[in-house]
């Protein structure tokens, strides 16, 4: 992340120097190992706003639907497990996700790009996150019960996490994108939250299978 703030500002430092200096070079920093460029004025104004990228839209609309499917796992736990804590769990995850559900889908309106709704992971052609579980997958969940249920919903949300953290890894790998201060800020926190939720669900699991 520091790398893309420095650029904003090399850039925009060049551009004011530029305009007490007609002939001073505008250098655009290249990536770390790679070579710095020359550019013009316009297109250094223009690389100073950061804007989001189709990589950064994609991933706010494929994790909309990957919490989606998480909300519907944890809405099983009322009436298929006995456990309490594997109720808190559910509560904790279910708040978070619907909260930041909320918070993707605005991202995506004020920017006038497609924010699919609450139930748009059950129309048709809805994409298939990585870690997502499968309608098969699904149905043996629903109709699990007790400590059936509870080690099928640890193992299918550990595999479900560990596709939300193939997501925010796709971003960052995807050239320019991840760059906006809120997308890199939500992605990482998605990270840091999913990686804690998985060593808990997987000290919760060896419980269970002892």
């Amino acid at each position: 992340m520091k790398t893309f703030t420095c650029i904003g500002t090399v850039l925009l430092a060049a551009v004011t120097a530029s305009c007490h200096a007609g002939r001073v070079p505008i250098l655009q920093p290249g990536a770390p190992g790679a070579a710095s460029r020359v550019i013009g004025r316009e297109q250094a104004v223009d690389l100073s706003k950061v804007q989001a990228t189709k990589a950064d839209i994609e991933f706010m609309q494929g994790m909309i639907h990957h919490h989606l499917q998480a909300i519907d796992m944890t809405s099983l736990l009322a009436g298929n497990t006995v456990s309490a804590d594997m109720r808190k769990l559910g509560l904790r995850m279910s708040l978070s996700q619907s909260d930041e559900i909320k918070m993707m889908q605005r991202w995506l309106d004020v920017r006038g790009q497609e924010a699919p709704g609450d139930h748009a992971h059950h129309m048709p052609g809805a994409p298939m996150m990585p870690g997502m579980l499968s309608a098969e997958e699904m149905t043996r969940l629903a109709a699990a019960k007790g400590a059936e249920f509870d080690i099928l919903f640890l193992e299918g949300m550990i595999k479900h996490h560990s596709g939300a953290l193939v997501m925010v890894e796709q971003l960052f790998n995807s050239p320019g994108a991840g760059q906006q201060s809120d997308i890199f800020a939500f992605a990482s926190d998605v990270e840091a939250d999913q990686r804690a939720e998985i060593d808990r669900m997987t000290a919760m699991l060896k419980e269970l299978k002892k």
